[in-house]
């Protein structure tokens, strides 16, 4: 997440929502939906959050604490003070010295007075995200903050694998009829042994899923997809991960 940009206070506020979210759905008393005091007492989230939050629609339900990163860009971007006429952000003298309020440090002590302005130059410069001229002007590489297609394809994956093993593991919890969950693991490896392990874990998985996805496919082919019961869907995954072990902690990285 830090390296996403994504904060603490954003993420707080965005689960400040979910809690509410999940309140108010999954623990209605005989379907009737709870009142406010009644998701605060659930969620922990304040009753004036809480009706905050209930009342705007879901598709704007934005956290307020914007990354710093993300409303600054987006004021350079999309704020004409901060363009050229072809509507480009203009290169930016880096101090207000040189160039008053049209500076990247005018732009950013704009915004907040919380991060130095060199903190924040740094930190986009180290990512690439912006490079001084040989002017001492700093020019916003508007690609840089752009995910490419094949990162795109990245994200989607992660956030659909990622919420259907955890949905399974709740689930499981929960009780109920139990979701297939298991893993293998071991310690006291070399890395030659690791790379076999990997190859086995390679071959033999990609085995499974083509069979699950063959016989999906003959499943979906037999009903058709108008069917009204088809209604249901399903995820299997596999995944390998290794990481050297600390001997004096018996633990890996975080």
């Amino acid at each position: 997440m830090v390296a996403r940009g994504i904060t603490y206070p954003y993420l707080s506020d965005l689960l400040k929502g979910l809690f509410v979210e999940v309140a108010d759905a999954d623990f209605r008393i005989d379907g009737q939906a709870p009142t406010d005091s009644r998701v605060s007492l659930l969620s922990g989230v304040h009753r004036k959050d809480v009706s905050r939050l209930r009342g705007l629609d879901p598709a704007e339900a934005v956290p307020a604490s914007v990354p710093l990163t993300a409303q600054v860009f987006a004021r350079w971007v999309g704020d004409a003070a901060w363009r050229n006429r072809r509507g480009q952000p203009l290169p930016l003298p880096r101090l207000a010295s040189g160039g008053g309020e049209r500076s990247f440090e005018a732009l950013v002590s704009g915004i907040s007075t919380d991060i130095r302005p060199r903190v924040l130059l740094d930190e986009w410069l180290d990512r690439g995200l912006v490079v001084l001229d040989d002017q001492d002007r700093v020019c916003l590489q508007t690609q840089a903050l752009l995910p490419s297609a094949a990162e795109d394809e990245k994200l989607h994956y992660f956030v659909h694998q990622l919420h259907d093993h955890a949905a399974a593991a709740t689930h499981n919890l929960l009780g109920g009829e139990p979701h297939f969950d298991r893993c293998v693991h071991a310690d006291g490896l070399t890395s030659a042994d690791v790379q076999v392990l990997r190859e086995l874990a390679r071959t033999q998985g990609l085995q499974t899923l083509l069979a699950l996805n063959d016989e999906a496919q003959r499943l979906q082919a037999a009903h058709g997809p108008e069917t009204p019961e088809a209604r249901e869907r399903f995820t299997l995954g596999i995944y390998f991960y290794n990481e050297p072990v600390d001997p004096r902690t018996g633990g890996g990285s975080s």
